[in-house]
């Protein structure tokens, strides 16, 4: 009991620690600092390509514009979207619709 009060403070502390700070993991934020866009700016943009919510994100390497890109997964009704925004130049790259194996 004492151990799952202790884990539950933990939890809860960490929780507020990041909720105070802003901050947010996403896959690939190791490569952030190479992204002269940040990820507040790309999710604006990602979100004026396509309305709808954020489900997923990440920072990666592929192939097209600069070579780094944030891909969002964007919910919009009950379809989701994939659109890429250009981490250096901000330019959209992507936005369809998921296909059957996501990625």
């Amino acid at each position: 009991m004492v151990l799952q009060t202790l884990t539950l403070r933990l939890a809860m502390l960490g929780l507020m620690a990041t909720v105070a700070t802003g901050a947010s993991a996403y896959d690939g934020q190791e490569l952030a600092g190479s992204a002269k866009i940040k990820i507040d700016d790309a999710r604006a943009i990602a979100l004026k390509a396509r309305q709808g919510t954020i489900s997923s994100e990440e920072l990666e390497k592929e192939k097209g514009g600069s070579g780094l890109r944030y891909s969002f997964v964007v919910k919009s009704g009950k379809t989701l979207y994939e659109v890429g925004v250009d981490a250096e130049t901000g330019k959209l790259l992507e936005n369809a619709k998921e296909g059957a194996n996501p990625d």
